[in-house]
């Protein structure tokens, strides 16, 4: 059931809007059994179910708009489809019914470090990230010492990436993703990686380029960060939109929701 906080239905321009997701569906078959052999994949054929799958509803009839500037948070259990969402608005995903309309550069900042290579030193890997994020050589040649400053790794340039640890190897990533100067940042999940430190630094980093009048959508389990940096939110349930609104509208319609299905679990355990 779709609530009714401030959702304006599917008539939607980009007149003032950054994004614009339009009747967004989006489908995946999920195998029902694996063939592993010739001979195994030849018996499937005879039993005539050698290609069953099971249909999952990822994105189911969305619609809404970000406006430019604002900060849009999307929340929700796992598994209802926000990554889904952010990769179709991010063009990785494309969607089986409906469109996306965007107007802006975008930055997506949803699997930090896709495209580096562990053999490759920190400094040859930050030219050829920066090269995937739409950056110049030129360009990264003019930020590289702030994108060195920034990920505090300068003196392990000369690192080849495979002896990086798992949160350098996400300091390198953001460092360099941030120079981008988008004017649309999709973010899933970044303010939850790496030590608290950078994690700190990392929110302090997208506030301000919040503050700078950026448009970014947001998706994170972290409702604090939701509350304080999101001026309207998007909550989801099963591929559907369930609530749209102002944000801590959205946040105790979530928390109604959660302690709703504690309570009913509760009560099946205790039955």
């Amino acid at each position: 059931m779709l609530r009714e906080l401030g959702l304006k239905g599917r008539e939607h321009d980009l007149n003032g809007n950054a994004i614009v997701v339009d009747g967004v569906s989006k489908t995946f078959k999920i195998p029902h059994e694996r063939k592993i052999t010739v001979f195994e994949h030849l018996a499937g054929l005879v039993k005539g179910n050698a290609y069953t799958y099971e249909q999952f509803d990822a994105l189911q009839d969305l619609s809404f708009s970000v406006k430019h500037g604002e900060t849009f948070g999307v929340i929700g259990p796992n598994g209802c489809g926000k990554s889904t969402l952010l990769k179709v608005v991010a063009g990785v995903l494309y969607p089986d019914k409906g469109q996306i309309r965007l107007n802006g550069k975008v930055a997506p900042f949803l699997e930090l470090g896709v495209g580096f290579q562990p053999e490759l030193s920190a400094k040859d890997n930050v030219y050829l990230y920066g090269a995937i994020m739409g950056l110049t050589r030129k360009e990264i040649d003019r930020r590289y010492e702030e994108i060195m400053e920034f990920s505090e790794l300068k003196r392990f340039e000369s690192m080849k990436l495979r002896n990086f640890s798992s949160g350098m190897y996400v300091r390198l990533a953001f460092a360099t993703a941030i120079q981008t100067d988008p004017d649309i940042m999709l973010v899933d999940e970044v303010l939850s990686v790496g030590d608290e430190a950078f994690q700190k630094k990392c929110g302090e980093k997208i506030d301000e380029i919040r503050r700078a009048g950026k448009t970014i959508m947001l998706v994170s389990h972290a409702m604090g960060t939701v509350g304080a940096l999101c001026s309207r939110c998007l909550l989801m349930k099963q591929g559907r939109i369930m609530a749209l609104g102002g944000t801590e509208e959205v946040l105790a319609e979530y928390t109604r929701i959660t302690n709703e299905v504690s309570g009913n679990a509760a009560e099946k355990a205790e039955q």
